[in-house]
């Protein structure tokens, strides 16, 4: 969330959580895709990214059986 508020701001867009929530497409069925997804596309614009605040949501999602 914190890489993608940066990136709007430092394009002069307008940041909110649902806009966030949105471009991430957290509503999807596949929610740990679009997290991989979101965290690619976000590097490829420059962001930075807690690599363990990332394993640990893929870890409850493995939990959850949201993995295979």
């Amino acid at each position: 969330m914190d890489a993608h508020r940066r990136s709007f701001e430092t394009e002069g867009k307008k940041w909110s959580r649902p806009v966030a929530y949105r471009w991430l497409r957290y509503e999807s069925s596949d929610p740990v895709g679009r997290l991989a997804d979101g965290v690619t596309r976000l590097r490829k614009r420059g962001g930075n990214f807690d690599a363990g605040a990332v394993d640990k949501a893929c870890a409850e999602a493995s939990n959850k059986g949201f993995l295979n």
